[in-house]
């Protein structure tokens, strides 16, 4: 079957799902063909493309410009290296590119028809199109977000949030005895020299939302650090494994999934869990640049699998690389990769830490919750690009980049204080290093060739964070330890 053909049964079989509102009769209109947005295939992966000017990466894993692999759709053998190419854009069928129009901000939950079916990924929703949302609601954002093109507001007053804690209050009943302890502080042992002086905010004292786990989100925390070194990559499998790719075609490749992650908005979780499961597999697997994109789509659908409430179907991963590969092939990849990592699919990534370290850090009201945040989310998916930050744990980078986004936001303010050293574990002195390579990634990226995460967090969305100005320089006595 052509490849034509194979995209009309694919695009045809998509069905349309439910548009979310207060009106369960709302129609879903389809954009007109000729508005649908053009997706990334990536067809060549190479240190060097046209539309781009080629600039040098931060650290010398990146030093060696060799020649790069070229995904081609028609030819799947060993194909020439060239300097002198980019990446092709292919089109979401129309049919996909459908989206609501209903608004975000609603008093009531919103309603279903009893008649349409389960909720499916048959279409993948464009980024274009002004103040929409996705028909499942599920768009990945910063995890305060909700919407891409509306105006966000710091509020915890806001008639959708009151709403879900109305609901919360009455499905769930919370202890009388739980308040009497509100006032503690999780019991962990702290570094030596700690200033104890300084007051701990205790950022677990929201007994009346049980989403946040305020009874053991210490110990779920503190196992994750116990754990999160068993399910990291190997820091050297470019040199000891891998003889056909190298850094900077991990980096392109990775560069695309964030551009595929977003265009069917998926959780970010999904995006840092596919990244680990490529770094976990490349460790000990060698693999050739031809199937290079092959091994990034299948993590992300297992990543996906595993994270999102809706997947996208292995059809849509397929089209999404322009059906350079066929499905039998995406399974047998997917299968390839569950029995290498044995089925461990449960990994403590940056982006688990990030969570409880901005609630840390807000825990003063030092800086605005939604700045914060997004800064801390842009500066951890820089590091993803990385292969040099495999070096660094997730709690590591997630801690150093909350420091980094604070000295951002306030650069006269000491970054660093007793809450986060208490609830990261933590101090200054240690994250010194990671915050450094941080802030050259995040100062280098505006002359970054790879801008998919810089392009991301330059929309509204996300406040505009990849446009802050980053000071050249962090002074040094932010990392002497009896500073904060």
């Amino acid at each position: 079957m052509s490849n034509q053909n194979r995209r009309s049964s694919i695009s045809s079989s998509s069905s349309k799902r439910p548009a979310s509102s207060e009106n369960a009769t709302t129609k879903v209109v389809p954009i007109p063909p000729h508005q649908a947005k053009k997706r990334v295939a990536l067809s060549n992966i190479t240190n060097n493309t046209s539309s781009r000017t080629s600039v040098r990466t931060y650290g010398s894993t990146l030093g060696n410009q060799a020649c790069a692999p070229a995904f081609t759709k028609v030819n799947k053998g060993l194909s020439a290296c060239t300097s002198n190419t980019a990446l092709r854009r292919n089109p979401v069928p129309a049919s996909s590119a459908i989206k609501s129009k209903t608004s975000v901000r609603t008093k009531h939950a919103p309603t279903v028809t009893p008649l349409l079916g389960p909720c499916s990924m048959d279409i993948s929703p464009s980024r274009s199109g002004g103040g929409s949302v996705s028909l499942d609601e599920t768009m990945s954002t910063c995890d305060s977000l909700k919407s891409p093109d509306v105006e966000y507001i710091d509020n915890a007053e806001a008639s959708a949030v009151a709403s879900i804690e109305r609901k919360a209050s009455n499905s769930f009943h919370i202890s009388e005895h739980i308040q009497g302890i509100s006032g503690n502080v999780c019991k962990r042992d702290l570094h030596v020299g700690v200033d104890t002086s300084d007051k701990i905010f205790n950022v677990d004292n929201k007994y009346d939302d049980p989403q946040m786990c305020a009874t053991i989100a210490c110990d779920i925390y503190k196992h994750l650090r116990a754990s999160e070194n068993k399910k990291r990559p190997s820091t050297d499998f470019m040199d000891g494994v891998q003889k056909d790719i190298n850094p900077s075609m991990r980096a392109i490749l990775v560069d695309w999934l964030v551009e595929v992650a977003e265009e069917y908005r998926l959780v970010p979780d999904t995006l840092y869990l596919t990244v680990n499961y490529i770094d976990r597999y490349l460790s000990g697997n060698g693999m050739n640049r031809q199937r290079l994109q092959l091994l990034g789509v299948a993590c992300m659908m297992i990543a996906a699998k595993y994270e999102e409430i809706c997947a996208p179907q292995v059809e849509e991963f397929c089209y999404i690389t322009d059906n350079t590969y066929f499905k039998e092939e995406v399974l047998q990849m997917e299968s390839a990769v569950l029995n290498f990592l044995k089925f461990e699919m449960t990994a403590p990534t940056a982006k688990c830490f990030l969570r409880r370290f901005a609630h840390a850090a807000n825990g003063n009201n030092e800086v605005p919750t939604l700045q914060l945040e997004c800064l801390a989310n842009y500066v951890a998916e820089l590091s993803l690009l990385e292969y040099s930050m495999l070096r660094y744990s997730p709690s590591l980078i997630a801690a150093s980049a909350i420091f980094l986004a604070k000295y951002i936001l306030l650069p006269g303010n000491r970054p660093w204080n007793s809450t986060l050293a208490h609830y990261t574990q933590y101090k200054p002195s240690e994250l010194c290093e990671c915050v450094k390579v941080l802030h050259h990634l995040f100062c280098n990226s505006h002359s970054s060739s790879l801008p998919a995460i810089r392009e991301k967090y330059s929309q509204h969305k996300y406040k505009f964070v990849a446009k802050k100005y980053c000071p050249p320089s962090i002074p040094s006595e932010y990392f002497h330890d009896q500073c904060y």
